[in-house]
């Protein structure tokens, strides 16, 4: 990987961040000719995505393959694993994953500063940006330990599924002091346009988490290791999470990387720009929070289906079953939104917001393109791509119908996406926190309510109601993003 010669640096900004309308300077200088934005806008946008897609579809790979070992536990077990991974998942995300809004911030700070050519100062916003992520990173690990009891309770209305949900996150919540810190680089490198440094490291650690996966939930009788089912998978996930950890701050150590951006002069430690950071962040996190506290809610409703069942937990397993599969869909639809939200910050950087805006509306068309093909692929073979990872036929038919219609509207959900991610690295961070707020509290938790118990329509129902708020994600971003006044906020 090759870094573009610095010309020259600039003097640090006193300026802070202020709200989303706030004009530019009409007088900044342009910087000189950035390579990371030039050239054909779909061949810079596929260059910077196909790395990140790489590396989150190796993400999803484990869940893929952890979901492929519980169906070869026990029926009972294997039902059990499957109704509460999904929930399991989401308070980890809950907590956890809460602290990828520090990469908001982040990337937008980092991505302007290296278009605006001021290294020194990139460097110092991972500095900034990694100590924010270790505090709370200790803090929300206690706080989900605090409240994992209760959630779960409220959840996994099952006592066999509930009890195994109990010893997955007793160990998998350990991770997040290691998740927060590496989105924090994650979120620097990308911002600098080096997306294939976390392609590398999460190349590494989705390896050895498939590896110990593989072996722990099952077994291995000739290796003296007995199966630990779900508890396996947490500890694979853990044990890799921290692993990436360290090759991501292999990279930071680097000569070439660590002369550049000098992530060790702290005089760089401002209390100022950590403020910046982290109120520019603090949005995400919210929006992320309602992200995740909806589809939470979504999931417990998913699981009412199921009440006074003699079968078990079909619905919260079907549910599971598609959020599974689909997150290879949603992951790489993220990872062309991460890549076009460098190029939108960088963009802006170089004081060319209708670049940033042709980016933006190139990576939307190539997301419908790309991802029309893909949900054409799942509606059509729902079932056969299912039964990969489960062999319940209860299961089955039940997540089928779901299945297909999110397939049908994959090319809405590349679009939310897409835009969403573009308008984070704007810096419009209060509009997608009040956005994602209201479409998940007046839109998909009162209709998957009403249509899936209220009206008894059922599983399908409850999916009806997912539908109508990828609609509205997508044409909230779009308007949004087409009016334009997210090209005039300042960092």
């Amino acid at each position: 990987m090759t870094i573009a010669p610095a010309t020259q640096e600039i003097a640090p900004s006193s300026a802070a961040v202020t709200t989303d309308e706030v004009v530019a300077p009409a007088e900044a200088a342009a910087p000189s000719v950035n390579l990371v934005t030039s050239g054909n806008p779909y061949r810079v946008i596929l260059k910077l995505a196909l790395p990140t897609v790489g590396a989150m579809l190796l993400q999803n790979v484990v869940n893929i393959v952890d979901m492929y070992r519980f169906g070869k536990l026990s029926e009972a077990d294997a039902t059990a694993a499957d109704a509460v991974f999904f929930p399991s998942l989401v308070i980890l995300w809950i907590f956890g994953g809460s602290l990828s809004a520090i990469s908001v911030g982040t990337q937008a700070f980092s991505g302007r500063r290296y278009a605006e050519q001021r290294y020194g100062d990139a460097g110092g916003v991972l500095l900034n940006a990694l100590t924010v992520a270790g505090v709370l990173g200790l803090l929300f690990t206690g706080l989900a330990y605090l409240f994992k009891g209760p959630l779960l309770g409220a959840l996994c209305p099952d006592p066999h599924a509930r009890e195994a949900a109990e010893h997955f996150l007793a160990i998998r919540l350990l991770s997040i002091p290691s998740m927060a810190a590496t989105f924090a680089l994650k979120a620097f490198f990308d911002g600098v346009g080096k997306t294939g440094v976390h392609f590398v490291a999460s190349a590494i650690m989705n390896t050895v988490n498939v590896a110990l996966s593989w072996v722990l939930i099952t077994g291995a009788e000739p290796l003296g290791i007995a199966p630990m089912g779900f508890v396996g998978a947490a500890v694979s996930g853990t044990v890799a999470t921290y692993l990436g950890l360290v090759i991501m701050l292999g990279f930071m150590l680097a000569p070439a990387y660590r002369k550049r951006y000098r992530f060790f002069d702290f005089r760089k430690f401002s209390r100022r720009l950590t403020w910046d950071v982290v109120k520019l962040s603090i949005p995400g996190g919210l929006a992320t929070v309602a992200v995740m506290s909806g589809f939470l809610v979504f999931a417990g409703i998913a699981s009412k289906l199921d009440d006074g069942s003699t079968i078990g937990p079909i619905n919260g397993a079907a549910t599971t079953l598609v959020v599974t599969v689909m997150k290879l869909t949603f992951f790489a639809c993220l990872a062309f939104g991460t890549s076009t939200a460098t190029l939108v910050s960088q963009a802006l950087g170089e004081r060319d917001p209708d670049k940033a805006a042709r980016f933006g509306w190139s990576s939307v068309k190539l997301g419908i393109i790309v991802f029309g093909v893909v949900g054409v692929v799942e509606a059509l073979a729902a079932r056969p791509l299912l039964g990969l990872f489960q062999n319940s036929d209860a299961v089955l038919d039940a997540a089928t119908g779901p299945f297909r219609l999110m397939g049908i509207i994959t090319p809405l959900i590349a679009t939310g996406m897409i835009l969403t991610q573009a308008l984070f690295g704007a810096g419009a961070t209060k509009y997608v926190m009040v956005a994602e707020l209201l479409l998940h509290f007046t839109c998909l938790v009162p209709l998957a309510w009403l249509l899936g118990l209220r009206f008894e329509l059922g599983l399908m129902g409850v999916w009806s109601a997912a539908v109508a708020y990828i609609c509205g994600l997508a044409l909230a971003m779009g308007i949004k993003f087409k009016l334009g006044g997210w090209k005039r906020i300042r960092l």
